[in-house]
């Protein structure tokens, strides 16, 4: 059975009553109840837990201008927005048909959009919580808000980066390959846009021209389809993650690859026997420290690696006990946060390569987080239909 499926077993169970009415209640309780104490949910290390979802939470966004917001979206179709500090909600998104898999909000915290698979696109004015503006494309791959302005990018199945003005709604689209967009980052000058696609191509777009300046293909271009993209605080390098498990490092503004960073495969312990596969790796998330010359790649085997730009060569790997599903920088130290498939969320120093906490809460897989600016809480969502909030003052502040 899946996580989710066991989520809900799970909650069928009434343990209060289970004593009062049944004479063997105690026997059954050791022997199933045990697996529930000793494992993921015994120590809740959560502030505020939100857990008006009813299924899996896919997507988390934190308002930027304030810290106090959180939007997030699951598979009940349903996306909310809600406060922070005490998980009280302030409105719900309503009428997405399908999973809300993206959701985020403006750069000035005027408006929340949301997203579903079906490529349904909701804009919403947070402070009149009302709905300003709709759109449905086709199958959603990902979506991201402009950093200066109100203008919404998303890149979809059939291969389409679209964007729109808000509330407008006045559009452009972006034709790529006919595969999917599989990720997409707008660069922080905010006139060009890099996007990945399933045939390990990328293509770095002009916004306002709505021409391509530079396209990576072949032996430029990934073997496996892109899975995340992200660029330095200035745009100047980005850097690209495949499932061929290399991430590559190029320069914006030439288009040329600087240096591909490849995780040496680990060999298999045992020979594979018929109708076995190998354990599949892909790179997951990935993203550069602000403060020294540093990025960090994280690896679905649980490898997070980081990489020193200046030799351009593996610093530290540390080491996960289940795969990394995400990962950000704090943004001003040289901190990098992790959330894992083991549903808890760690911070490594990447000076040193040495964790320097980890909070747990979640009874699943963590599938999305944010941290807030000046990293004293992380927001995760989960499995296990829960969003937490985690306070991570650290000793050393």
């Amino acid at each position: 059975p899946s996580a989710d499926d066991l989520a809900e077993e799970m909650e069928d169970v009434d343990f209060e009553d289970e004593g009062a009415e049944e004479p063997d209640a105690e026997a059954w309780e050791s022997e199933d109840d045990e697996g529930v104490e000793d494992g993921m949910e015994a120590q809740d290390d959560s502030e505020v837990t939100f857990s008006l979802h009813s299924a899996s939470v896919f997507c988390v966004s934190l308002d930027p201008k304030t810290n106090t917001l959180a939007v997030t979206g699951g598979e009940d179709d349903k996306a909310f927005v809600w406060r922070v500090s005490d998980g009280e909600l302030l409105f719900e998104c309503s009428g997405h048909k399908d999973s809300v898999t993206c959701a985020g909000f403006s750069h000035d915290s005027v408006f929340v959009a949301t997203g579903d698979m079906s490529g349904l696109i909701k804009v919403w004015r947070v402070d009149a919580k009302e709905e300003v503006w709709s759109f449905e494309v086709g199958d959603l791959e990902w979506m991201e808000w402009h950093p200066q302005a109100h203008v919404l990018l998303a890149g979809t199945a059939d291969g389409n980066t679209w964007m729109w003005k808000i509330p407008s709604g006045d559009c452009k689209t972006f034709q790529g390959p006919a595969c999917p967009a599989t990720c997409g980052r707008i660069l922080p000058d905010g006139k060009r846009a890099v996007v990945g696609y399933e045939d390990g191509t990328m293509r770095i777009w002009d916004l306002k021209q709505g021409t391509s300046l530079h396209v990576l293909k072949g032996q430029d271009g990934h073997q496996d389809p892109l899975t995340c993209v992200a660029s330095n605080q200035d745009g100047s390098l980005i850097m690209t993650g495949s499932v061929d498990c290399h991430a590559k490092l190029v320069n914006s503004a030439t288009g040329k690859v600087v240096c591909v960073f490849k995780m040496e495969s680990v060999t298999p312990k045992a020979p594979i026997g018929e109708g076995e596969e190998a354990e599949s790796n892909s790179v997951e998330s990935l993203g550069f420290c602000n403060v020294m010359p540093l990025a960090a790649v994280g690896y679905l085997d649980g490898t997070l690696a980081i990489y020193d730009l200046s030799t351009q060569s593996l610093r530290h790997k540390c080491q996960h006990e289940s795969g990394i599903v995400q990962l950000l920088w704090e943004e001003s130290s040289a901190v990098v946060y992790t959330c894992s498939l083991d549903g808890a969320v760690r911070l490594w120093d990447a000076r040193s390569g040495k964790m320097i906490s980890e909070y747990r809460g979640h009874s699943a897989e963590i599938l999305d987080f944010a941290v807030n600016k000046d990293a004293s809480i992380v927001v995760t969502t989960s499995g296990d239909h829960q969003a937490k909030v985690f306070c991570v003052q650290r000793p050393d502040r």
